[in-house]
This record gives C-alpha cells, structure tokens and sequence, in this order.
C-alpha cells in the first residue's frame, strides 16, 4: 500500500466531525424515520447513509485510481476518452431473414448509428439450418436466420465492411458464422486484414447461463482458442471473443457475481492460449468484454470501474503481460432487458435512458441501449429510433461526456468500487481453489450462486423490498402497446427453399473435399496445422451451410445435455 491521500491528523478530525454527525442523523430520524428498514443495491449489497474520506482512507491514488489510459485503468481505458469521440453506438438488429435485417442496418446507419450489432434467431444459434425439423417454427423470430454464405452476402449488401465494424452475437456456432462473414468479404473484394469486428464466441458463459449449448466444454474451448489463434495471425482488427456478463446478469446474478463469473471466464480463455503456445501480448489485446448495464446507477458505474482494475492487475501480474494493451478491458454494454416491464411499457424509456447513462459514467467503448417494446419482440423502428436517439441526446445535448469519469474521487462511488473488487476477488479465489471454472461449472457452482441470487431477488420484489415502478408499485390499468411486429409465417418455406437450392447448386466434389479438411482438422490434436478456420473458409465458400459444419463439430466431438441440476 503506498502513501495514504489523507494524513493522520486530517482522519482524527473527521472521525471525530464524523461522530458528530451521526449524533444530529439520529435525532432527525427520532422525528422522520427513514424509508426502509435496509438500504441496498439492487444486488442487495448494504448502503450506507453517508460515505466520507474515512471510507477510502486507505486508498493511493497512483495506485488504486490513476489517470484515464494509465495503469491499472480504473478511469478508462483511453487517455481522451468521450472528449476525442464517443462510444460506439452498436443497436442490436436481427429480425426475420437477411434482407429484413440489412434493411434494418441501413435505417438505423441513415440516423446516425456507428457500428453493426448483429442477432442471430434461435436455430442459427444453435447450429441449425432453417430446414432442419428442429428448427419448425423459430425462423427469424429472435433474430435473422442465417444458413448459408449467400445468406451472409444479402445480410451486408451495399455496406462497406471496412467502414464500419460488425458484432456478431453467436456462440457455439461462432466460428462457423464468422467464416461465413469472412469468405463473404473477400468475394466483396474486402481484405481480411482490414475487417474490424467481434464474435461473442464466449462457450464458457453458455454452460453457466445463456444455454445455448451444442460441445461439450473442452471441444468447445479448442474452437475458441481456434479463432483467437486464427484472428491474432490473420484478422488483426478483429476481437475474437466478447467475454459476456450480459447474459449471466440477465440469468439474475447479481453485479458481483456478472465481475467475478466474467473476468473468471476471461482468465480461463488466457489460460486456454497460452497453452495453445501464443505470447499473451500478441492476443490479449484483441479480448473484450461485455457487460450488463442495470437498473441500480452507482453500482453498474462501479462494477465496470472495478472490472477495469480487476483486469489490469490479473493481466499484469498474473500472466506477465507486459504490454499496457493486453492489461486494458474494452467493452461493450447493453442495457439490461431484464429490467424492462411488460406493464406500462414507456417507463422502459426512462429505464434505459439512466442505465445507459451508468454506462458511459462507467466508461463503455460501445452501447446498445434497448428498445421500449423488447419485453414483448423484436424492436419496431419506431422503438429502436427513441432507443438510438437517447443515446445521441446523451452524448451531444447533456454534458456527461465533456469531462473524463467525473465521479473518480466521489467517496461512494471509490467505496463501491472497492466493494466491488474485493467481493469479485473472494469468488476468483474459490473459483482457483475448485480447479477452474470449467471444474465449477462441472460441479453446477456458478450455476447455482445465480440461482441463488435470482431467488432471493425475486422474493424482495414480491414482499416490496424491491420496487418496481407500475409491477409492485403504483400499478395501474394504462394501455399496453398498440403494435407489436410481428415475423411473416411465409418466410420460414421461402428460407428453407432457398436453403435446399443453394445445396442443389453447389460443386459437390469441391464440397465435400472442403468438408473431408475440416473432418481432418477436427479430428487432430489443437495445433495451427489443425486450426479449423481455413478449413471453414474454404467449406462455406464451398457452399457448406452452417449446420453440415456443426453436425460435423457434433459427430467428432459429441453433443454437450445440460445436467439440469436443481
């Protein structure tokens, strides 16, 4: 610990200054008591009436807080931050098939938005073509059905992928999906080395959460480490995997869990390329990380403050980094959907607009900010339009963005950021002592705690602990939306006719030459010389749909059954 911010002396007189006022707080309240029995985060993490250099006493500034772009980057990632430019401002679109969704991409990039966020409908998800009897009835319903790479090339006509930088949110079949998005590139003329973007790709967060499952963890790890492999040597822009918390925190983890879970899962994917042979400084540069932004304000601004720190300090110690780059954590965040009420719809507005606000307080490289009518569907345009703008009026009427973390130095915001590492700390060491977290995983412990906690959540809403404004407080019978969108029946014949014409017209002994590699590579130890990505190029190019490469991932490497624990 280096040189305390306060001396000896100052601390002794605001103890005693401090004494005294707890003295006047508690005759106050003799007359007005206060609102609840317990003051909480929306985690439930205790809150104190005040907080007061004796709450951050112990800090260093150097140390603990520094300055925004220096180590260990509680302040920001970048030296200028908002003051260069903003946040990216990533919308989520996918919506029934490829052309509805470029279509969508076009509207949303004619008002202003800056970088593609792509969703994908369940069957694409999980590896499954539209055709596929699995597959009845879910095309294009939570995302844009994607089965093939002219399917790709209709999702980003007349879109410059050097332009802009795409975000693919897709995992067990990720690097299928991003093969597609490359070998559809170079046949636009685009080169590889200039694509900038990122794949989810986060398999670890699926067994904890998410549930879109397809290997079982170890083969899965193999393909992750595949594409950071592949990315590091020949897609230098691209970040080949966004590290989610999102989807652990809409599970009902709470902020402390979604950091320890998260940067655990980040750790584990360190781990996994290092024993690949790569040098941490030539990938970690390229891993990013996504978080969850939630209803409680101070405590989603110190969870990514603290998150900042926390992977600083684990990428310089830890794993010996010795680039600043490797040790910085980019993210991305999303306003949390499970915060939106299906009851009185427009207070969502309002929801999202301080999530979002939390956010950019807590330093977010892009945004998403979700549409009022997510509760209920895809978003409509006019949603998604008052979605990107209350990011645009945030970024360019409010001010917010003018000085760099105003709140550093706030005594609540330092305390609660120390809670935040401190408690995130605890689970990473449980997490080591139980041998990994896939080990944990195995052993339903992550899964578990999120039960846990979403559990004793849900029990505060419904004795109204917790309050949620027109649900368990001041409900009222107001009018739901008038529109709802709503996904064409017709679409699911045409997309599965288009599907099957496709294979029709492919060269089968090309075809099945690509696919014979890609058996090959799967079925030899993880190794460059085996990295299934060129394999994958050359089958999608081949005319491959994405289920025949995962149908060829299940069959070599086994179908993964969540065990259910209860």
């Amino acid at each position: 610990m280096g040189k305390r911010q306060f001396s000896e002396s100052a601390l002794e007189r605001m103890e005693k200054e401090y004494q005294e006022w707890q003295a006047e707080y508690r005759k106050a309240l003799q007359k007005v008591p206060e609102r609840l029995e317990r003051f909480s985060t929306v985690s439930d993490l205790e809150v104190k009436p005040l907080y007061t250099p004796l709450d951050i006493k112990d800090k260093n500034y150097s140390e603990d807080i520094g300055f925004p772009g220096m180590y260990p980057f509680t302040r920001g990632v970048q030296s200028t931050m908002y003051r260069a430019r903003h946040w990216t401002m990533r919308m989520f679109a996918g919506l029934g098939g490829a052309e509805d969704t470029n279509e969508r991409f076009h509207y949303l990039i004619n008002h202003g938005e800056t970088g593609l966020s792509t969703a994908f409908d369940f069957p694409t998800l999980m590896g499954y073509d539209t055709e596929s009897p699995l597959a009845r009835g879910e095309c294009g319903k939570c995302g844009v059905a994607i089965d093939t790479i002219d399917d790709m090339q209709r999702l980003f006509a007349n879109i410059n992928l050097e332009d802009v930088t795409t975000s693919m949110t897709i995992n067990p079949p990720a690097s299928v999906i991003w093969a597609m998005y490359i070998a559809n590139a170079e046949n636009e003329g685009y080169d590889r080395k200039r694509l900038g973007g990122t794949i989810q790709n986060d398999c670890l967060k699926e067994f904890i959460a998410q549930k879109t499952l397809m290997l079982p963890p170890d083969p899965s790890l193999r393909l992750v480490t595949d594409t950071v492999e592949f990315g590091t040597r020949e897609v230098p822009r691209w970040n080949t995997i966004s590290i989610s918390g999102y989807h652990i925190r809409e599970a009902g983890a709470t902020a402390v869990q979604e950091l320890a879970f998260t940067v655990y899962d980040g750790i584990t994917y360190v781990e996994e390329c290092l024993k690949r042979g790569l040098n941490v400084d030539d990938f970690a540069g390229r891993l990013s990380y996504f978080w969850n932004s939630h209803i409680d304000f101070f405590e989603e601004i110190a969870k990514m403050r603290a998150g900042r720190r926390m992977w600083a300090r684990i990428m310089k110690e830890r794993f010996k980094a010795k680039n600043p780059r490797s040790m910085l954590m980019r993210f991305h965040t999303q306003t949390a959907g499970c915060s939106l009420t299906a009851q009185e719809p427009y207070n969502n507005v309002v929801r999202t607009t301080t999530e979002a606000l939390a956010a950019i307080f807590g330093g977010t490289q892009s945004l998403h900010t979700n549409s009022l009518d997510e509760v209920y569907m895809i978003p409509s345009e006019h949603a998604v339009l008052i979605a990107l703008r209350t990011q645009q009026i945030l970024a360019e009427e409010v001010g917010v963005t003018n000085v760099i973390d105003p709140l550093a130095g706030s005594y609540f915001v330092e305390a609660l950021t120390d809670k935040m590492e401190e408690e995130a700390t605890a689970y990473i060491r449980k997490l080591d002592e139980m041998g990994g977290m896939v080990a944990a995983i195995e052993k339903d412990y992550p899964q578990m705690e999120i039960a846990d906690a979403a559990y004793h959540f849900q029990q505060q809403v419904e004795k109204g602990e917790k309050v949620i404004i027109g649900v368990n407080k001041y409900p009222s019978t107001r009018p739901e939306l008038e529109f709802i969108l709503r996904i064409d029946p017709e679409l699911e014949r045409r997309q599965v006719e288009r599907t099957q014409q496709f294979k029709q017209k492919r060269d089968q002994v090309k075809f099945q030459r690509a696919m014979d590699e890609l058996r090959r590579r799967c079925e030899g130890p993880p190794c460059w010389e085996n990295n299934v990505m060129p394999a994958l190029i050359d089958a999608v190019r081949a005319g491959a749909t994405e289920q025949e490469c995962c149908d060829l991932y299940r069959d070599v490497f086994g179908v993964y059954t969540d065990p259910g624990t209860f």
